[in-house]
């Protein structure tokens, strides 16, 4: 198939595709005469493990880690798991900062009125951050 039946079966548009070409995450296509890209099948479900692996918010680097290990049949399976537990704890530190912008943010909705005078305490707020 190519880029574009590739990008549709995938859901990875094709400059992603190309993108991990270029970067070496993916190897380089075959080409058909006419010089365009051809991917196979198995191509294919390697780019949906990555669309999968970039849903689950695993970084580029973390996820050659994996492409490694899921063609690598003598692989571990604890090295799968220590690396999603890693990844697991990068969310939740993730998590915790946005928690912690939330309330920030709640605090000044909830306790400044928002009327029609100019004067706006949240504007005050963030001028008072920025110049710290």
């Amino acid at each position: 198939m190519n880029i574009g039946q590739a990008a549709a079966a995938s859901g990875i548009p094709a400059k992603m595709i190309r993108y991990y070409e270029e970067t070496g995450l993916i190897p380089t296509a075959s080409r058909t005469r006419a010089g365009y890209r051809a991917y196979d099948a198995k191509e294919v479900q390697t780019l949906r493990f990555i669309h999968r692996a970039r849903q689950l918010g695993f970084s580029m680097h973390d996820i050659r880690r994996l492409l490694a290990l899921w063609q690598d049949r003598n692989r571990a399976s604890a090295d799968v798991k220590a690396l999603a537990l890693a990844h697991l704890t990068v969310l939740d530190l993730k998590l915790a900062h946005l928690q912690t912008m939330r309330r920030a943010l709640e605090h000044l909705i909830v306790h400044y009125e928002g009327d029609d005078r100019p004067d706006c305490p949240i504007l005050d707020d963030l001028a008072a951050e920025a110049r710290n």
